[in-house]
């Protein structure tokens, strides 16, 4: 199966933050992504609400159930008592854990699994008794697949920051290759495979042409930045071709 698009909305929620109004609207544009051919919706609620609000989280939901049945809503984010409160309420297709601090601008780094294993395999088995699909966020290293796994986890999510933020070639090559070998490790232990962060119309071709397994990726910034160019449809059905999904004319 090609691998899938899930539009993060974060940043729509951002530049509706900046004033007091309620546009643009979030499930307003949501909706055109998944007119457009989107597999989904991903939302990143922190804890001061810079861009996501815990209000938005519902409302999308139910746009994702009640107009758009097959496609699915992840949500992610740190699992602190309110997020699994929040998410234990919506039940959201899948959850992606990751280990987020209030002061980080974006996500920057994966699970130490080893570190949290116990707290993981915890969250992780509660989530999955409700019925939903559960992600660790994980860096480029094929022993956090395998460890993820033993936590219980149903996926990995690779943070591609290094790979989407390095433009020298070379460097480059070396980061891919680091992405490629956590995913084809994530394969030899029996679970699926996300990516997030970075990803561009440019640098995810090649990421999907070595990854046959890649399930999903999540991608907010670039699509939204490219979406001020071509348009959100358009920016959508650019990005689905470059999953590797057929894109009709």
């Amino acid at each position: 199966m090609p691998c899938q698009l899930s539009v993060n909305v974060n940043a729509i929620a951002m530049l509706r933050n900046r004033r007091d109004l309620p546009w643009p609207s979030v499930p307003g544009i949501g909706r055109i992504a998944l007119d457009a051919g989107a597999h989904g919706l991903t939302v990143h609620p922190r804890p001061d609400e810079r861009h996501i609000r815990r209000s938005d989280v519902p409302v999308l939901a139910a746009l994702v159930a009640d107009e758009f049945p097959g496609r699915e809503f992840n949500i992610e984010g740190n699992p602190d008592a309110r997020f699994v409160e929040l998410v234990e309420t919506v039940r959201p297709h899948q959850v992606t854990l990751v280990p987020d601090d209030i002061r980080q601008s974006t996500s920057d780094h994966g699970w130490n699994i080893a570190a949290h294993r116990t707290f993981l395999v915890d969250i992780i088995v509660r989530l999955k008794a409700s019925g939903m699909r559960v992600s660790v966020f994980v860096d480029a290293d094929p022993e956090a697949a395998r460890l993820a796994a033993e936590v219980g986890a149903d996926r990995v999510e690779i943070y591609t920051g290094p790979y989407g933020g390095t433009f020298e070639p070379d460097a480059k090559a070396r980061e891919l290759e680091r992405v490629v070998a956590t995913g084809k490790a994530a394969a030899a232990a029996g679970i699926g495979l996300n990516a997030g962060h970075d990803l561009t119309l440019e640098n995810l071709p090649p990421l999907v042409a070595r990854l046959p397994n890649l399930a999903e990726v999540s991608i907010g910034h670039a699509l939204i930045a490219d979406a001020l160019i071509y348009g959100m449809p358009e920016t959508v059905r650019r990005y689905r071709a470059a999953c590797g999904n057929p894109v009709d004319a």
